[in-house]
Parts: structure tokens; C-alpha cells; sequence
């Protein structure tokens, strides 16, 4: 039970630092949908977290909650799986390869490498259940969004490939 408490303060307390660091407010609806999604393993989706949060407040919307799930990520207490913010890519290319998506314009740019169509999972993974596909899924900044922001996540990137 004590473990519960303190885990619980911690969740508040993390989402009142980056609330005040933001300078927004720390809303009891934020505070519910980051517990939910704190709460659990299972990598919810907002519909999922809409559900359990409104047995605690009947009143929140769906929209409330993607927003806050969106804030949440802005402020780095979680991250996205799969599609991306805006809408859902489909790609016909179905031969083996990857993607890397630009975290400012959302381009998505294919690459191919394989070594990572073979990369050796650990056999953790085989205890989950039977892998049919791997996908890596690079996330950054492409070369026109780092220029443009002048941002050093390109240059220093580019060392961190260029090194392995």
C-alpha cells in the first residue's frame, strides 16, 4: 500500500513539474489521464484511457483527453507509438524497409538496410508472442528542419550514425 502512495506522489509530482515549467496549469483532468496512462503496461490508446478516466470523471471528453495526451507528450512525460500526430501514413511499399520521420514537418522518408530486415530480437521478444515483421522507426529532424531551426540535433545525429 505504501508503494502505491509513493508512486502515486510521484506521478502528481512529475506532472506538477512539468506544468510549472511549462506555465500551465495542473488540471485534475491532466492529472487523471496521465495516472491512467502511468497506470499500466499495456501502451493504452486515447480511447482506451477515455473509457477508464470518464469512471472517475463522467464528464471528459474524448477531445480533452487527446488533448491532454498531446500535452503530455509536448512535456515529455510520454510517448507516441505507431501513426503519427496528424493522420495515418499507408505505404505501398511492401518490401522490407524502414522509415525515419521528421519530428517538425512529419515528412516520412523510406531507407533500407539489411541488417536491421535480419536484426536478431531478443528472445525476450519470443516470450511475448511470434514476431512475422520488424519495422525501425527512426524519429528527428530532417536536413531542411534542422537548416531551418538551426537546430545541432541534425549535426550531432549525423555524428552518432557516422560512429556505428
Amino acid at each position: 500500500m505504501h508503494e502505491q502512495h509513493d508512486m502515486e506522489d510521484g506521478i502528481q509530482q512529475r506532472l506538477r513539474e512539468a506544468c510549472l515549467k511549462a506555465g500551465i496549469r495542473m488540471t485534475y483532468q491532466r492529472l487523471e489521464v496521465y495516472r491512467e496512462v502511468s497506470g499500466t503496461t499495456e501502451h493504452p490508446d486515447a480511447e482506451s484511457i477515455h473509457k477508464s478516466v470518464r469512471r472517475r470523471i463522467p464528464t471528459i471528453s474524448l477531445d480533452t483527453v487527446y488533448r491532454t495526451l498531446w500535452l503530455l507528450q509536448d512535456l515529455g512525460l510520454v510517448k507516441t507509438l505507431g501513426a503519427s500526430r496528424e493522420r495515418v501514413r499507408f505505404d505501398a511499399n511492401v518490401r522490407p524497409h524502414h522509415h525515419f520521420v521528421c519530428l517538425s514537418c512529419g515528412k516520412v522518408q523510406d531507407f533500407f538496410d539489411e541488417k536491421l530486415d535480419s536484426i536478431a530480437l531478443p528472445y525476450t521478444v519470443g516470450e511475448l508472442g511470434t514476431v512475422e515483421q520488424t519495422h525501425i522507426e527512426a524519429r528527428g529532424y530532417c536536413h531542411n528542419c534542422a537548416r531551418q531551426n538551426g537546430s545541432t540535433a541534425a549535426r550531432s545525429g549525423r555524428e552518432n550514425v557516422s560512429r556505428n
